[in-house]
Parts: C-alpha cells; sequence; structure tokens
C-alpha cells in the first residue's frame, strides 16, 4: 500500500506546481480601488506595467512619472496599475478613498488603481505571489523589496521582467519593452 501512495502524492504534488507555474497574468481577478472587479483578461493583447504604490514614501514622486508614461504610451497597447500597499515601514495607511483622492490631487493619476493590498508576507495577495514566484510564473522570484517595484507583463500575459523600485519608470528598461515590437 505504501508503495503506491507515495508516487501517487508525488504526482499530485507534481501536477499542482505544474499547473500553478502554468496561470497567466490574465487567470486573475482583482478589485479596483473602487470596489469593482476587474478581470485582468481584460488586458489580453496589453503590456501592463504593475506597481505597488505608496503615498508616504520617498519614491512617492514616481506617481508622477508614471503618469506621464500612462499619457505617453496609455491605450491600446499597454497600461498600468497601480496597487497600493502598507507594507514597507506603514507607507500607505489610508483607506482606498483616501488613497484615490492624493493620487488624483496630488499627482493626477489617471492610470487604473486597485485596492490596497499586501505584495508580501503571509497575507500576500494571489497576483503578488504569482509575480515574485518562480514556481508560479516560470520566470524570475523576484520579492518585492520596497515601493514602486514595477513589473512588466507581456501581451500573452507572461512576465517579461521586473524593475526596482529606484529605477524611474521613465527608465530606458521600461520604455524600451513598450516600444518594442514582438
Amino acid at each position: 500500500m505504501k508503495r503506491l501512495i507515495y508516487p501517487i502524492i508525488f504526482l499530485a504534488m507534481t501536477f499542482s506546481t505544474t499547473t500553478q507555474a502554468q496561470k497567466s497574468f490574465y487567470d486573475y481577478t482583482v478589485t479596483t480601488i473602487d470596489g469593482q472587479e476587474f478581470p485582468l483578461s481584460q488586458l489580453k493583447g496589453k503590456k501592463v506595467l504593475v506597481v505597488n504604490t505608496a503615498s508616504k514614501c520617498g519614491y512617492t514622486p514616481q506617481y508622477a512619472k508614471l503618469e506621464e508614461l500612462y499619457q505617453q504610451h496609455g491605450g491600446e497597447n499597454f497600461t498600468i496599475i497601480g496597487f497600493p500597499a502598507n507594507n514597507f515601514l506603514s507607507q500607505e495607511p489610508g483607506t482606498n478613498e483616501e488613497i484615490k483622492e492624493f493620487c488624483q490631487v496630488n499627482y493626477g493619476v489617471t492610470f487604473p488603481m486597485m485596492e490596497k493590498i499586501s505584495v508580501k508576507g503571509g497575507d500576500i495577495s494571489p497576483l503578488y505571489q504569482w509575480l515574485t514566484e518562480k514556481d508560479f510564473n516560470g520566470v524570475i522570484d523576484a520579492k518585492v523589496k520596497w515601493n514602486f517595484q514595477k513589473f512588466m507583463i507581456n501581451e500573452d500575459g507572461t512576465l517579461a521582467g521586473m524593475v526596482p523600485p529606484g529605477e524611474s519608470p521613465m527608465g530606458e528598461t521600461i520604455v524600451e519593452w513598450i516600444t518594442k515590437s514582438n
């Protein structure tokens, strides 16, 4: 009996890991900052820049560069999605309503903002687990180190790479990725 159970358990674990790694960005549904469900599948065919944000961080002025990037390249082929998170020194303490107002009043943010989530730890959102773990995304391990870490998602829902928090959204890595044809 033991000889039969161990191979079955091994196969079940292998199948589970393989299935998770084959998920794409578009298999997830998130919630907007206004509380509406947002299936990421509606972004199929677009490049997507995913950014964890915070209102009281040294990198908060990157909101202006993100908006500039969105104004220059956003539309049919590219979008940005912001995910407020309070994981680093409580630098995003506000409610979704306060965060939305802060972004609009101070930086004129028009790109989609999602509800506040956790981007690391035991309560990490399923999307960020996919973004940060090679076992799930099939590409890289890229734990979130701080606010404004950027993840580049290709048109087919695969992870293209990660840009560290200190690098500008208008930097060469991101702009070249957006403008590169597949």
